[in-house]
């Protein structure tokens, strides 16, 4: 009897077998209807079988195969099952849940998704105005001789030194040979200035653009343009990683620092580890681009794993990179949060013509709302959480559920009227300088205010114009951008980061201010970066202002060594949610002991989570670490199994492997 093993996006760990008709030609690869229960669902065959361990009188036959798309390729999925094994998720949810939305459904695909576009006009040549310097023509070269293989390269390239000039070189290469590029971007910020310039510089390739942002046809159609191989390049954040690719050879990871290449939800997996895994599967180079490596990645770099090929320069003649000092805070009166000091360069900038950059990573007018007269302050009565005062729509948020209500008129337990707002989010900060600047015209940009894409394309392309004299924003602004005019950045509240219990807090508030002091004297001006500080002598600060990453990294990696940290172990978490802290935590008490720790492997207390409350559900895990994988990951394996067959069901748990977050 012929059989076929489908993956289904089913609660179970476990494939489905299947009796195939003689008139059914099925293959792996193949998208089915099959029955299931009383249902009918989409599935992957994810192999054929000649047995079943169900007899055969009880196996439903599959009903039909779905041939409006392009058959999945066993490259896809071995990446499928690569991703499933490694981060512990059932290979149905993993596989179905790769695909986009419309190929799940069983409802059949609009005709302009069904139908293939073609092949475009004429053969896609590079449009450039842009003469390579020689750091990097070596780097092109050097990654252009790996192509046909796979090889990974650290691009560690200084913020302006032109890494996306190498992207372009290297992408008309394999254009040339009619191969495709995958390119991955953290945010879907960073998505419309670089697609503007592939489209210009490829006016002649198919550009496949895939975020979670997009509408279900058009991200459906974009999937489909790549996995018929009409799609060049694929653009997108680290969903387009699960892209069906026929032709791919190159991949690219932009920012590959970024912590928003981490899926948190569902399959919880790295976009840009799995980038790294798919180029091996494709036989392609993989080049990690960034001005600041996550230590892992320096990391591998070191162990020459990686090879690292460094772009030392801006790449623009004349420019260099910005001046960075801090500002003591420790003798000073500040004016809202500024110092004196601070404001009189923006003035200066003003004078000038120039643009400044005022950053806080805090988006809302103000962290909470609060009551002198008896201490009440805004929380959150779903989290463990503040809620955030938006004053422009007279608004409390939660920045972790997302609830909100309006402002109370006077305070909820003791009556007070006069209600302070404490701290510095975004929208003060701008009314703060509209205010001392009155004749400036400020653009704050936040997720608040650039919700929508195009208006965020829109704005970014006025600032760049000059249309803007003093910029006020949060990551959104801290990479990616280039704005000639921009000679000042100015950060408030850095220092947070430098207090916080999380081993990677440095090493991101370096990246961080190194990113978006990178948008200052990009061109001939000369840049200045003043970052408010009670902490000057601070090493960090020593390192950013010697622009020297290297010695930075080497004192964070000596720090973790010694004290038994990631990239020297390897972790996983499991957490666990529900009604009441006790039962996650006798969850989890319970789950340490469903099967034996095998040496070499440690599994540590559980404890609850830092906001232990979200969403009306508490939170609690328990970290295991080794510093073997092979060990971590069999040990997982085998208690993975246990947990899906004997987690109870008013418990909400996951494993979360190389987990960045522990909030």
């Amino acid at each position: 009897m012929r059989l076929a093993r489908v993956a289904l996006d089913v609660p179970l760990a476990t494939l489905f077998d299947y009796a195939l008709p003689d008139d059914l030609a099925v293959s792996a690869g193949d998208r089915v209807i099959v029955p299931f229960g009383t249902r009918t669902r989409i599935g992957v065959v994810v192999e054929e079988a000649d047995a079943s361990a169900i007899p055969a009188k009880r196996l439903k036959p599959v009903s039909r195969v779905l041939e409006d798309a392009p058959r999945l390729s066993a490259h896809w999925l071995e990446l499928m099952r690569f991703l499933a094994a490694y981060y512990q998720r059932p290979l149905g949810e993993t596989v179905i849940g790769a695909l986009p939305p419309r190929l799940r459904s069983i409802k059949p695909l609009p005709k302009k998704v069904s139908v293939a576009a073609g092949a475009p006009p004429g053969a896609p040549r590079l449009v450039s105005s842009h003469t390579p310097t020689n750091a990097q023509a070596q780097a092109i070269e050097r990654i252009g001789a790996a192509l046909g293989r796979f090889q990974p390269f650290l691009l560690h390239g200084i913020t302006g030194s032109g890494k996306t000039e190498v992207y372009l070189r290297l992408i008309a290469r394999v254009l040339e040979s009619g191969g495709q590029t995958l390119v991955l971007v953290p945010e879907i910020s960073l998505t419309p200035q670089l697609e503007a310039r592939f489209r210009h510089a490829f006016p002649q390739a198919r550009i496949a653009l895939m975020h979670s942002a997009l509408q279900d046809v058009p991200r459906t159609a974009a999937w489909m343009a790549a996995a018929r191989g009409e799609a060049g390049i694929v653009l997108g954040t680290r969903l387009a990683v699960l892209a069906s690719l026929p032709r791919l050879a190159l991949v690219v990871v932009d920012e590959e620092h970024d912590t928003s290449f981490k899926q948190q939800e569902g399959l919880r997996y790295s976009g840009r580890d799995a980038a790294v895994i798919r180029a091996k599967l494709a036989g392609c180079p993989v080049v990690l681009g960034t001005a600041t490596p996550s230590l892992e990645t320096w990391q591998n770099a070191l162990a020459g794993r990686y090879e690292r090929i460094s772009l030392p320069d801006r790449a623009v003649p004349g420019a260099r990179l910005p001046e960075l000092r801090t500002v003591d805070l420790r003798d000073q009166e500040l004016e809202h949060g500024f110092a004196g000091a601070l404001l009189a360069a923006v003035g200066e900038r003003l004078a000038r013509g120039e643009q400044s950059l005022v950053f806080i990573n805090r988006r809302g007018y103000a962290p909470v709302l609060a009551c002198h007269a008896c201490d009440w302050a805004s929380s959150c009565v779903r989290c463990t959480a503040r809620m955030v005062l938006h004053k422009a729509d007279r608004r409390l948020r939660c920045h972790h559920c997302g609830a909100e209500i309006a402002i109370p008129r006077a305070c909820p337990t003791c009556g007070n009227v006069d209600l302070k707002a404490m701290g510095r989010g975004t929208q003060r900060v701008e009314e703060t300088l509209a205010a001392r600047f009155p004749q400036a015209r400020i653009v704050r940009i936040d997720r608040d205010s650039a919700r929508r894409r195009a208006d965020l394309v829109r704005t970014l392309e006025g600032i760049a114009r000059g249309e803007a004299d003093i910029l006020v924003g949060t990551q959104l602004l801290a990479k990616g951008h280039d704005f000639p005019m921009l000679t000042l950045v100015g950060v408030l509240d850095a220092d947070s980061a430098l207090l916080s219990t999380d081993y990677r807090s440095a090493e991101r508030l370096y990246a961080t201010l190194a990113q978006v002091a990178g948008r200052a004297g990009r061109r001939e001006r000369p840049g200045e970066v003043m970052v408010q500080t009670r902490y000057p002598q601070h090493p960090l600060y020593a390192a950013l202002a010697r622009h020297d990453f290297a010695a930075f990294a080497q004192a964070q990696l000596a720090e973790r060594e010694a004290a038994g940290f990631p990239p020297f172990v390897h972790e996983a978490a499991l957490r666990a949610e529900a009604g009441k802290l006790a039962q996650a935590m006798a969850f989890l008490e319970d789950a340490a002991k469903l099967v034996p720790v095998p040496e070499g492997v440690r599994v540590y207390d559980p404890v609850p989570h830092v906001i232990t409350r979200r969403a009306d559900l508490e939170r609690a895990q328990l970290l295991v670490q080794s510093t073997s994988r092979p060990a971590l990951q069999e040990f997982l394996h085998a208690w993975s199994e246990r947990l899906y067959a004997t987690a109870p069901r008013n418990i909400r748990w996951h494993l979360d492997v190389d987990p960045i977050e522990f909030d």
